[in-house]
């Protein structure tokens, strides 16, 4: 009798000792992912630099003073103990170590503030359709879109302080801008003189006129702009090298910052298979097709507006009465914002022509209003994942998301009443496809910017992309600029039916049953990071990440 309650008291004694241990383990991870949280604030804010004469400062001088900071921030990060985090936890350290690992890139590799002239634009008209800007972007942007003509006192204050910045940082730009990468710098003129047509096109705006003070700030803004335009046309001339980052640096950059588990070469097979598919697809819907009248495009704005009306209320309609995703009521809102309107035939690039036809395809591609939308009425709970992620980190998420759901909401029957609205999406495809692969060989350097082009020019069907020049070289221009985004359409896409599968295999193994809204409400609730961490989030399993976690 001794015996067992001698027996019964250790066994009570153990469990006590193994409840302590678990709510001490439980504390400590509460108090060491905080110890994250910390640093992710100290770490933005190093990140964003000091003023040099009212601008950013991005001189060599002052990169190299802060580089021993930076070091002992990132050491900070690799010390924080992360045993028992949970999987959350430890996705929102990876998305702290990919920011940190762009820094460095940018600073040993890219360095955009000496290569690419169009990091010095400054003045934004419109809202990306991405959580930030796409591609290298300097902290001090005049984000014109945020603001409401005519200007209030407080909102004045705030666009004259920012105003007055440019001329100071394109004073900057003509010291900094000491690199040999032709294709990025010829490109980048454009950027410079957009940002003049930008800055004139101010004036007009309701109630400026009558400031003074600020209609002689954007004059100066205008010819510090047209100067460094001209400054950078004289030296055009002496750049002849190449601008891409070589095939070892793009896969160091894609496993590293963006957190895209493949390489180069990985990239260049997933896309050739990709503009294969989507041109058998093509070819195999004409086939199908083939006894249909063909779509007949929009020739007035009454009939694209009524086509635009209609195709919004029946993707909406579909997504919620076929159950793929739960629409939330700024869904519409956030549609209806970017309907578009009516363009002459000559004057459409590759997408509207597209929407000219049916405008659905693209609309499913607008998925990135509703991020967006859900951003600013729903921010994420996790600091870190709250706002847009540095360098572009989110592009496999977003565009990968986006380009995604073109083909499954397809798949998914959105167009079985309109069988030739599926030709649409195969071209889409091929499109994003054809521009990826030529972005690849341009960072490799085996191509120029406009041999890229070429490729992403002649491998879009029906010479959708040879209409309006424009489109083309802000795409090739772009992929150039920031790499892995040219390809992270179609990569991310990959990456997402991935993440579907074995989410799918996971409920199956579980004996739950598989269905497609809970597979989209879950990945929206993870926030906009890279789907190889939403794959990991949302199944447990990071098997996948070998090459980055290694």
């Amino acid at each position: 009798m001794k015996q067992a309650s001698s027996f019964v008291f250790t066994l009570y004694v153990l469990l006590l000792a193994f409840q302590n241990l678990v709510v001490a383990q439980e504390r400590g991870s509460r108090h060491h992912y905080q110890e994250l949280i910390t640093l992710f604030k100290e770490w933005r804010n190093f990140e964003n630099p000091s003023l040099l004469n009212g601008a950013p400062d991005y001189t060599r001088a002052a990169f190299e003073r802060r580089w021993p900071a930076f070091k002992t921030i990132q050491s900070k990060l690799t010390t924080i103990d992360t045993v028992g985090w949970s999987v959350p936890q430890k996705v929102d350290w990876m998305v702290v170590w990919a920011e940190m690992n762009g820094y460095d890139f940018n600073h040993r590799i890219l360095k955009p503030w000496e290569r690419d002239p169009a990091f010095y634009k400054s003045v934004w008209m419109a809202r990306s359709d991405v959580p930030a800007h796409e591609g290298p972007t300097n902290h001090g942007t005049l984000e014109v879109w945020t603001y409401d003509f005519p200007l209030k006192r407080d909102q004045q204050e705030r666009f004259l302080n920012q105003i007055s910045s440019i001329p100071a940082l394109n004073d900057q730009a003509k010291q900094n801008l000491t690199g040999n990468a032709r294709d990025l710098w010829i490109a980048g003129i454009r950027d410079i003189k957009t940002q003049s047509e930008d800055l004139k096109g101010l004036l007009d705006l309701p109630g400026v006129a009558k400031k003074k003070v600020l209609v002689r700030a954007i004059k100066t803004a205008i010819e510090s702009t047209q100067d460094l335009v001209a400054w950078l046309e004289t030296q055009s001339d002496s750049k002849t090298g190449p601008s891409g980052i070589g095939k070892d640096n793009y896969t160091w950059y894609l496993q590293n910052v963006h957190l895209v588990p493949l390489t180069w070469e990985e990239e260049v097979t997933i896309l050739k298979a990709e503009l294969a598919n989507a041109w058998s697809g093509l070819k195999l819907e004409e086939h199908r097709n083939r006894d249909l009248p063909e779509l007949v495009a929009a020739d007035s704005p009454e009939s694209y507006d009524q086509l635009a009306k209609e195709a919004a209320e029946s993707l909406l309609f579909f997504l919620k009465e076929k159950e793929i995703v739960t629409v939330k009521p700024y869904f519409e809102t956030a549609l209806q914002e970017h309907l578009g309107q009516f363009v002459p035939e000559e004057k459409r690039n590759f997408f509207w022509i597209t929407a000219h036809y049916d405008p659905r395809p693209l609309f499913s591609h607008f998925y990135h209003w509703f991020e967006l939308a859900r951003m600013d009425t729903e921010p994420h709970t996790s600091e870190i994942r709250r706002g847009p992620l540095l360098y572009n980190i989110f592009d496999s998420r977003n565009e990968g998301t986006a380009t995604a759901v073109e083909e499954l909401f397809m798949q998914a029957g959105l167009y079985d009443e309109s069988p030739r609205s599926r030709e649409i999406v195969y071209i889409m495809m091929a499109q994003r496809a054809a521009r990826g692969l030529g972005s690849l060989y341009a960072h490799a350097n085996e191509m120029t910017m406009a041999e890229a082009g070429g490729i992403h020019s002649e491998y879009t069907p029906r010479g959708w992309m040879k209409t309006e020049k424009e489109l083309l070289i802000f795409e090739q221009h772009l992929y150039l600029r920031q790499p892995g985004y040219g390809t992270s359409y179609i990569t991310g896409k990959y990456l997402l039916k991935e993440a579907m599968a074995e989410f799918a295999k996971k409920r199956e193994a579980e004996n739950v049953l598989f269905k497609l809204r809970d597979f989209f409400d879950s990945l929206n609730a993870i926030g906009n990071i890279p789907i190889s961490l939403g794959h990991w989030q949302m199944t447990g399993s990071d098997a996948h990440l070998h090459m980055i976690k290694n």
